[in-house]
């Protein structure tokens, strides 16, 4: 048997392999049912191995530690079935994953696309993997790899298409970026990473009209998607900030990407990406003196409830936002130890908590208390290191307004120079005509 790429799949049956075709198509288009369509091939093939590791992966994508037994349950089921090398490949990464070696995972993903240029799971997953441990060189290199072997031709080209738009808008490339997504949107107008990926380059560009536009043209098309649709409405409330239309983007906050009362939300209330989209603009609207009410409450009730969950290092400083706006002294302790205990370690996630992580958690924490010096001293150090937490240059721009606005508030001109600098190297336009960084622009020389 063979999947639609044409690679060959352990499978009892034709309509088990199509089934598996049709989980493939939800996961790299981002629709909500996908794991239901993984129960169905599940259920059309008890026995086929990539049933029981892409259960595994699913799993491990929710960046829980709560779901990791299932996974290690699912590579362990997975590795008593017969199933071809490739297969067994896919069931080491997911060993990998885990049981906590994610580079390990990214490792044995490029090779089974250097031998398997058609896998698409592996493919998906070594970019999705990349992206959030900061790796987008890998991202970069591992789309161009693959490319010369792709056309039109093969179903689900233009997911490839999406892939190369992200990874080249996150290495600076806005041109290729913004080519390759829009094709991939020419071929599929529902194709949620693809609209992200040329959202990602309008946003860098500083381009918000046509941003706006964009999304609302979109828009339509995304019925069926997941938690992705919650991030594009996020971008939409970031031009709007930008444009300081203020009661757009909290109108955005509680009718889409926050909206408590939609299936997406109420199917993953605590989603790793849902809850760094929620904090960051909270957070952002308060740098501008903006009170978002009673907001904060039920992200704080959220990440208390996950302290101590290490998996989704990006996610940390965005549960310390919540906690220190909500008064949760404890619980901000109880974040700190956890990460400066899972820093000991000697693992690649390890050393992210501990050179990131931690410090970026703290800086948020002394920010929140008024010790402006303490937090510029607790992240300068850091400042190197934060692209490997994960996260875009648009997402991780919250924890560069924070320490340029601790920068002035401490009254440190030498501070808020380099937080101007390094806004001006990542942004295409000046941060003059950035709502984060314009007083900050106009109150020193730079």
């Amino acid at each position: 048997m063979q999947d639609a790429q044409g690679q060959a799949i352990t499978v009892a049956s034709d309509e088990a392999a199509r089934a598996f075709d049709h989980v493939i198509d939800g996961f790299l288009k981002y629709r909500f049912d996908a794991g239901l369509r993984l129960k169905a091939f599940r259920t059309a093939d008890p026995t086929a191995p990539l049933g029981q590791v892409m259960a595994g992966y699913f799993a491990m994508m929710a960046y829980d530690r709560g779901t990791v037994p299932r996974a290690l349950a699912s590579v362990a089921t997975a590795e008593a079935l017969p199933a071809n090398p490739r297969e067994r490949a896919h069931m080491a990464a997911l060993r990998e994953w885990a049981e906590g070696r994610p580079d390990g995972a990214l490792s044995v993903w490029e090779q089974i696309i250097a031998e398997h240029p058609h896998d698409l799971l592996a493919f998906r997953l070594h970019h999705f993997s990349a992206f959030w441990m900061g790796e987008p060189g890998r991202m970069l290199a591992a789309v161009e790899r693959i490319l010369p072997r792709w056309s039109s031709a093969i179903p689900n080209f233009g997911s490839v298409l999406a892939c190369r738009c992200f990874a080249h808008e996150e290495t600076g490339d806005y041109l290729i970026a913004e080519q390759a997504g829009r094709q991939a949107v020419a071929l599929d107008q529902a194709d949620l990473w693809a609209a992200h990926g040329v959202a990602h380059v309008l946003e860098m560009q500083g381009r918000r009209t046509e941003g706006l536009d964009w999304i609302r043209t979109l828009e339509p098309h995304w019925d069926g998607g997941n938690n992705l649709m919650h991030h594009l409405w996020w971008h939409q409330a970031m031009f709007h900030m930008e444009r300081r239309e203020f009661g757009a983007v909290l109108d955005l906050y509680d009718t889409r990407f926050r909206d408590l009362g939609s299936k997406v939300t109420q199917a993953q209330p605590d989603l790793y990406i849902d809850m760094q989209n929620a904090a960051s603009i909270l957070f952002r609207l308060g740098l501008r003196g903006l009170d978002p009410g009673d907001r904060w409450t039920e992200l704080a009730e959220k990440a208390e409830a996950r302290t101590g969950d290490t998996l989704s290092a990006f996610t940390q400083p965005h549960w310390m936002m919540a906690l220190v706006a909500t008064g949760r002294d404890a619980a901000a302790g109880r974040l700190l130890d956890a990460l400066a205990e899972a820093g000991r370690g000697t693992s690649h996630h390890a050393a992210i908590l501990r050179d990131a992580a931690l410090p970026a958690c703290q800086a948020v924490l002394h920010h929140a208390r008024g010790r402006f010096v303490e937090a510029v001293a607790a992240l300068r150090p850091a400042l190197g290191s934060l692209h490997r937490l994960g996260g875009s240059h648009a997402q991780q721009d919250v924890l560069e307004q924070l320490f340029l606005d601790s920068a002035m508030k401490a009254g440190s001109a030498e501070d808020t120079r380099l937080a101007l600098e390094r806004a001006a190297g990542r942004y295409s336009l000046s941060p003059a005509r950035r709502i984060g960084y314009a007083e900050a622009a106009l109150a020193v020389a730079w």
